[in-house]
C-alpha cells in the first residue's frame, strides 16, 4: 500500500497579510493592495514589491547572531501553528521533527547595511553577524530555536527552492529519519535581488499582468509559509510531486517548456492521478514574455481538456524561494474554503499563447470525487517542480 503524508497546519505571512484568515479572504477577494511602490530598493527609480504586513517577532537574545528579518518573517509563520507543533513534540520528541525550508535571500538585506556602513565608516556594526545571512541559516536558525535534534537544512534552487523542499521533508518521513517535519519557505525583501532582475529586465513599476499580451514583467515579494508535514491523517493530503531539470539556459525557460512538462507530469504519475482529476492549477506565472509562453505552451499539452488556473503573484509579488511554498499554501486555502483565487490582470490574452482558462472571481471547485489542486514552480537554471495537494478522501 502506498504511504500517505499529510499536511497538518499552515502558518503564513506576505503582502496579503498574517495568519490563514486575514491572508484567505484577501486572497479569495483577489487584494492586491499590499503590491507597494518603494523608493529605497532599486538602484534608479521606483520599485513595486510585495511588502509582507504583520507584526514580527524578535529573535531572542541568545540567537542574535541569527537576527534578521528573514527569521523574523519565519517566526511570524511559526507562531501560527505552534500548538500543533508543541503536540508532535509531545508525541514523537525533539530528535524525531526535523527542519527543511526553501530560501534565496536569507537575510542578505542585513548583510547590505552592514557592507554599506564599512564604506562609510571603515567598519562592520557590532550587530552584523554573518550567519544572518547565511543561505542555510533559516532552517538552522528555526531548529536552534525549537531545541530539536533532527535534521535542519535550507534548500537554494532559486524559485523552486521551497517546492523543493517538499521531496526533502517526505524522503525524511519516508525512509523513517523523521516522524514530522516543519516544511516550507521564507524570503525577505533586498537590494541585491531587486537589481539583479532589474538587470535581467524582468521588472515593472506597474502592477504584474500574468499571461496577458502587455505583460511587462515581476514584481518582487517577501514572505513565509510553514507546514507541518506527517503519516498522520489529516484533512490535506501531499499527493504528489514532481521534478525535473532541462537545464536550457542559466536564465531563461525552454521555449516550449520541455521541463516545466515534465515536472507536471511526474506529479500526476506520483500521485497516481489523470491530469483530468485535477481541479485547479496555481500557475508559476511571472508575467514575463519567456515563462508564460512557455508554462502556457505546456500545461496546454499537459491538461488538453482544460483546467481552471490562475497565477496569484499580482497578490504578493514573486516571493522567490518562498513561492512554492506560498503558492501551494494557496491552494490549501482554495480546498478549505471551496473558492479558487481569482486571475488579476488586465484580461487581454496575448494571441499567441494557448488560451488557458483563467479563473474568474468566486469560482468554486467543479464537483469532482475529490478536490485535487497543483501548483508549479520554476527557476533559473531549467529547475522545475510541481505539487500537488487533496482533500483527504
Amino acid at each position: 500500500m502506498k504511504q500517505r503524508y499529510y499536511l497538518h497546519e499552515l502558518g503564513i505571512i506576505n503582502a496579503l497579510g498574517s495568519g490563514v484568515a486575514e491572508v484567505s479572504q484577501r486572497l479569495l477577494e483577489g487584494d492586491t493592495s499590499g503590491m507597494v511602490l518603494e523608493d529605497n530598493l532599486l538602484i534608479n527609480g521606483q520599485a513595486r514589491v510585495g511588502r509582507a504586513r504583520g507584526e514580527l517577532p524578535m529573535v531572542p537574545d541568545h540567537l542574535m547572531q541569527f537576527n534578521c528579518r528573514n527569521n523574523q518573517l519565519l517566526l511570524n509563520a511559526f507562531a501560527q501553528i505552534e500548538h500543533t507543533f508543541e503536540a508532535a513534540v509531545t508525541r514523537y520528541g525533539r530528535s524525531r521533527i526535523g527542519v527543511v525550508l526553501g530560501s534565496s535571500t536569507t537575510g542578505m538585506a542585513e548583510g547590505e547595511a552592514a557592507f554599506s556602513a564599512l564604506l562609510l565608516t571603515g567598519s562592520l556594526p557590532a550587530t552584523y553577524h554573518y550567519t544572518q545571512q547565511e543561505i542555510g541559516a533559516p532552517a538552522v536558525f528555526l531548529a536552534k530555536y525549537l531545541k530539536l535534534n533532527g535534521p535542519a537544512y535550507t534548500v537554494c534552487t532559486a524559485c523552486t527552492s521551497s517546492a523543493k523542499a517538499f521531496q526533502s521533508a517526505r524522503n525524511l518521513l519516508r525512509h523513517g529519519i523523521c516522524d514530522v517535519v516543519l516544511v516550507g519557505g521564507v524570503d525577505s525583501l533586498c537590494r541585491t535581488t531587486v537589481n539583479g532582475f532589474a538587470s535581467l529586465e524582468s521588472i515593472t513599476t506597474e502592477l504584474t499582468n500574468p499571461m496577458s499580451l502587455n505583460r511587462r514583467g515581476i514584481n518582487i515579494g517577501e514572505g513565509a509559509a510553514l507546514f507541518l508535514l506527517s503519516k498522520d491523517e489529516a484533512a490535506i493530503e501531499l499527493l504528489g510531486i514532481g521534478e525535473s531539470s532541462d537545464a536550457y539556459h542559466m536564465s531563461a525557460p525552454h521555449p516550449e517548456g520541455r521541463g516545466a512538462e515534465q515536472a507536471m507530469q511526474s506529479a500526476l504519475n506520483d500521485a497516481g492521478i489523470a491530469a483530468n482529476a485535477v481541479g485547479y492549477l496555481n500557475l508559476h506565472a511571472t508575467a514575463t514574455p519567456k515563462n508564460d509562453e512557455m508554462e502556457s505552451r505546456a500545461v496546454a499539452r499537459v491538461f488538453p481538456n482544460g483546467i481552471a488556473t490562475s497565477g496569484t503573484k499580482p497578490l504578493t509579488g514573486h516571493t522567490l524561494g518562498a513561492a512554492g511554498a506560498t503558492e501551494l499554501a494557496f491552494c490549501m486555502l482554495a480546498l478549505q474554503a471551496n473558492q479558487l483565487p481569482p486571475h488579476i490582470w488586465d484580461g487581454n490574452a496575448d494571441p499567441s499563447l494557448p488560451l488557458l482558462n483563467l479563473v474568474n472571481d468566486k469560482l468554486a471547485f467543479k464537483t469532482h470525487a475529490t478536490r485535487i489542486c497543483m501548483s508549479n514552480s520554476f527557476a533559473f537554471g531549467g529547475s522545475n517542480a510541481s505539487l500537488i495537494i487533496s482533500e483527504n478522501s
